[in-house]
This record gives C-alpha cells, structure tokens and sequence, in this order.
C-alpha cells in the first residue's frame, strides 16, 4: 500500500525529548516501513525515518526559539499534502481536525486518529460539522463526549518491544514522567511520596504556559528532600529511569485519552499507581500491571503493594497488549477496509513527490 503519514509539527519525528502524538507516529511509520509498505511521512525537517520524508519547516517547531505561527506551517504541509492526494491509496492524519476542510472532498481514503481529549463544546461542533471524517479513537473513554461522531475503530498506542528493557526496580523510588500541569498532578505525585516515605524522581518538561504554575504550586514541593527533579529525558535514558522505579505514578486529574507513559513503564516491567481517570482503567489491569486509585491514601497504601506484583508478568502483558506490531496489524486491516471501499472516481489528478 502507498501510505500518507501526516504528524504534527511541534516535535520531530520521533521527538528529541518529550513528545508523545509524534512519537507514536513515528513507531506506526517505521513498523508500516518494516511490514513492506510505501510510506511517506510528512513531518518537520529534523525528523529520523526509513519512510520518504516530506518536510515543510526544517525544524520542529518547539524547538525553532521565538515565536513561531505553528498554523502557518500546518497549513502549508496540508495544502502540500492535498497536491498529492492521487499518489496515496490512503491518508492517515495525526493533526486534530486541521486538514477536515481540505480533505472532506477525498474523506474515501482519509482516516484521522484524534490524540487529544474531547470533552470541549468546540469538539462536538467541530465533529458535527464534519461527519464524513473518519475517525480513530486512542481510547473508549476518549470517545465518549461525543460518540456520535463517525468513528471505524478504536486503536490504542503502542511501542517497538525492543525500545525498552526489563528492569528490576532496584533504585528504590517513585517515578513520575510526562509534563508539569494541573492536570498532571504533581502535586498528588509529591504527596503520595512523602505518605509512603518514598523518593520521588521526577522526569517532565515545563511548557511556557505552565511555568508560572510550576513557580506558584509545584516548586516549593520540589523543594522537599524526598523529590529529585531530572527534567525532561530522552528514550535511552528512560530504559533506566523506569526500570530502576519501583513504580510509576500517574496520579492525573482529567480525562486522559491514553497515557503513554503507562505503557513506557510496563515495557520494563514497572507497575503503575493511576488514578481512575480517562483511558486509566482501559490500560492499567488492576493488581496485574498496577494499582488504580481514588484518593491520595489508597494511592499511599498501594506503594506498599507495589512489590507483590510480577514485573515478569508485566512485561509480558505489555508485549500481548501494546507492541507496536498490534498496531500495524490494526491500521493496515483499517486501511484495507478504506481501499475496499474506495470511489475509484475520487482523486485530484496526478503528481510526483519531489
């Protein structure tokens, strides 16, 4: 099959740190690459494939420094994009619902995965507005504020098996990855350190917007004896970060579509602690893979359990459930069922990537 790659252009594919919608792109173009299809991935410019890359700005845009019209370069990748409709049998999109308006004339050969949450009035009408779009979910629970919108199947992340290696939880702490956010809790991730008298290691990145939060509510905690702050780290160094945890904590406060972290920390055999928020209960199996939680006390009496648990056993449910070849296996039956059923009539014409 000849396949339309489309990420987002705030991070490269995969992201040099931080980065979660980028990163699962670039493991599904890599493993579409290995099973023998054509994959062409627009991306920004600093992106590592084996697919053709097509690039609109040279860097990832978070990266550029200043201010930079993210918009803009969107907007020129998807009119790109659409100059080469008729050299792929299918599209997939990874940017929200920028490229609806354009793509609705080809919607055929089109399927969008939505990586972000839902539950905002504007993505009802945004959906609504657009329901020829195919879509597909991360997750049941992110679909749920707006089940009416045309989704085909819900495919939930995965990651290349061997990215990570089995850890033995040796380093005797708490880990907490991801971004500094209200949403995020770090806050809980703190408190639940200090009621089990446990250390904390904390490995996020703070985004401009989040930095006054990080100032006001987050960095006195820090301040605590029992929290070490790393910051953000990149795939090599997370092989340790989580192996060495006894357990990962996710203590998040909203609807959550996914939560790769979770499955990070399960490729080395690391439990998670999560809060019963979005995809939490879809992921985390419940002293199996982890603990899920309600409160900042059963979260405390849960670290005390994390050691009953098999990190073998872990691991292993993470290949039967997660491995990026699951995924491939899903997108490609999907896009077959697109090719089926295709309007040969459909297309703009003829042209070569260049």
């Amino acid at each position: 099959m000849k396949i339309a790659q489309i990420a987002p252009l705030y991070e490269s594919c995969p992201p040099k740190l931080y980065g979660g919608t980028e990163r699962v792109v670039s493991y599904l173009t890599e493993e579409l690459v290995a099973a023998g299809h054509d994959v062409t991935l627009f991306a920004s410019g600093d992106s590592r494939t084996s697919a053709r890359l097509y690039a609109t700005c040279d860097r990832a845009i978070r990266l550029e420094g200043g201010w930079i019209d993210g918009v803009a370069y969107h907007t020129i990748m998807i009119h790109r994009v659409a100059q080469h409709v008729a050299d792929f049998d299918v599209l997939h999109f990874h940017t929200d619902y920028l490229h609806f308006a354009s793509f609705e004339p080809f919607a055929q050969k089109v399927v969008t995965t939505l990586h972000g949450r839902l539950d905002s009035r504007t993505s009802g009408q945004i959906l609504d507005e657009f329901p020829t779009m195919k879509l597909v979910s991360i997750s049941n629970a992110q679909r749920e504020p707006v089940e009416r919108a045309n989704w085909v199947k819900t495919i939930p992340h995965g990651l290349p098996p061997e990215l990570y290696r089995f850890g033995h939880g040796d380093g005797g702490y708490l880990a907490f990855v991801g971004r500094i956010s209200p949403e995020k809790r770090p806050d809980r991730a703190v408190l639940i350190a200090r009621g089990a008298g446990v250390p904390l290691h904390v490995a996020a990145k703070i985004d401009g917007v989040d930095r006054a939060y990080f100032e006001a509510t987050i960095a006195p905690l820090f301040a605590d004896p029992l929290v070490r702050f790393v910051g953000e780290i990149d795939d090599a160094r997370k092989n340790s970060f989580y192996g060495l945890a006894l357990g990962l904590v996710f203590p998040i406060d909203w609807p959550e579509p996914f939560g790769l972290v979770m499955i990070e920390a399960m490729a080395t055999g690391t439990p998670t602690i999560a809060f019963r928020n979005g995809s939490v209960e879809e992921i985390i199996e419940n002293g199996v893979t982890g603990f899920i939680v309600d409160t900042i006390d059963e979260a405390i009496a849960a670290v005390g359990k994390l050691a009953s648990l098999d990190r073998r056993a872990i691991r292993a449910r993470f290949l039967e459930r997660f491995s990026i070849g699951r995924v491939g296996d899903a997108y490609v039956e999907l896009y077959g069922e697109l090719i089926a059923r295709d309007d040969a009539s459909a297309g703009a014409g003829t042209s070569v990537l260049v």
